[in-house]
């Protein structure tokens, strides 16, 4: 038996988890362990090599192999060791479960950060009728083949989704002369970030199907076709109205999902709304040596986002560690009218700092007022002239209002033309 000892386990070394690990050596952790199944520490950001991360953080523009070697660097300077090709497989009570090549190993912990990201949603997920032929990939997949492995995926392709993977490998495949007939989007409104619609869709010319769904796919030995369908206001299929387009190739791009096999060995509270980690502001979970961050907590639409969450959980993890991390009185965070989901889900109550919400819209609106309320008064607001559920917005309660939570806060939207 394999036996070592960390003020700080980080399991995970994507951008959430590098950015951790920074941070919890920096707050003061004497020994900080990242934990890591793939051969090297980036995770999704390896194969993003298309530019657009860190204008956030570092005020520039960067691919996704530059912002995940910059954040490496960091980690590493800092002092950070790793131990890559190994999967965690159980939490116990300050003890984390791995395995490697060289067997099983017990990792101590006096806190544990979770940053294992997400995964895609794939076929066996949207029960779609049909035929097994091959040539269907998830985005994320294609991705890996085109930037990583050098493939080449298809000519002829149809994209069912329209989350920011999916438009920007419209966009990919463009550039590498392959023609994408149709983005299909089964929601009225726009999956993804609008800048993305604007930079991958409409400057190429590629058409965005909305309220539409794939009902077939056509082929034996490879996909030849799909067929699709406009959906009705409860979102079922009009068969009548279907249409057949020609491919050889067909992309799911149709969500993503937190990573939470392992956080479940744990028992952490998870929530139904976005099937992640539940947290404080201080990334903590319901298990207090135990927090996370990045995708692994709700889906972020920003790479410098998930920076920013996994350097809180991680400075929140050394002083948890070193028994610093302020506690108090807990109040739940509800999504109310309009809202998706809302995170944190719990907040201490404590006025010596703000505290910031993130959440999402639930559909598309104009001139709309978001809202942080307790016990009937509100205590922040944000106005924005266009929200989509595709970006995250935010709201912060100052610190002098802190102190005027109840027994719970609720975030909520209202369109102008209701308030009238």
């Amino acid at each position: 038996m394999i036996e070592y000892s960390y003020n700080v386990v980080v399991v995970g070394s994507g951008p959430a988890g590098l950015a951790a690990a920074t941070a919890a050596k920096e707050a003061g952790a004497a020994g900080v362990l990242i934990v890591e199944r793939d051969v090297s520490s980036g995770g999704i950001l390896q194969q993003c090599i298309h530019s657009g991360f860190g204008l956030k953080i570092f005020g520039k523009e960067l691919t996704g192999p530059e912002y995940a070697e910059i954040a490496y660097k960091k980690a590493s300077e800092a002092g950070v060791e790793w131990m890559i090709h190994t999967t965690a497989l159980e939490i116990r009570e300050h003890l984390l479960v791995c395995a490697n090549s060289r067997g099983l190993i017990y990792i101590r912990f006096d806190a544990l950060v979770l940053a294992m990201g997400c995964r895609e949603r794939t076929r066996g997920n949207l029960t779609i009728p049909g035929s097994r032929p091959s040539g269907i990939f998830t985005a994320g997949t294609a991705q890996k083949l085109m930037n990583i492995k050098g493939y080449s995926v298809g000519r002829e392709i149809v994209i069912l989704g329209s989350g920011d993977i999916g438009m920007i490998m419209a966009r990919r495949l463009t550039l590498e002369g392959a023609r994408v007939k149709a983005v299909v989007e089964y929601l009225p409104y726009l999956a993804g970030l609008v800048r993305n619609k604007v930079q991958c869709l409409d400057d190429y010319g590629i058409p965005l199907r909305l309220s539409h769904t794939i009902v077939d796919m056509n082929g034996c030995d490879r996909i030849t076709s799909v067929t699709i369908a406009p959906v009705d206001a409860c979102r079922a299929p009009i068969p009548e109205k279907s249409e057949e387009i020609l491919c050889d190739t067909l992309l799911l791009s149709v969500g993503l999902i937190p990573e939470n096999e392992l956080s479940k060995t744990a028992e952490i509270s998870l929530s139904g709304a976005t099937k992640g980690v539940e947290v404080n502001q201080y990334m903590q979970t319901s298990r207090p040596s135990i927090f996370a961050c990045g995708n692994v907590v709700h889906v972020n639409d920003l790479v410098d986002n998930v920076s920013l969450e996994g350097a809180k959980a991680g400075k929140s993890a050394a002083l948890y560690a070193m028994g610093m991390l302020p506690t108090g009185r807990e109040v739940p965070v509800h999504s109310g009218n309009g809202i998706l989901y809302s995170c944190p889900q719990r907040l201490v109550v404590r006025e010596t700092e703000d505290v910031a919400l993130f959440f999402r819209p639930a559909a598309p609106g104009n001139d709309v007022r978001f809202s942080a309320v307790s016990a009937g008064r509100e205590l922040a607001y944000h106005k924005v002239a266009c929200s989509n559920p595709g970006t995250i917005e935010q709201l912060t309660v100052r610190k002098d209002r802190v102190g005027d939570l109840k027994e719970f806060l609720m975030v909520l939207a209202v369109q102008r033309e209701a308030e009238k």
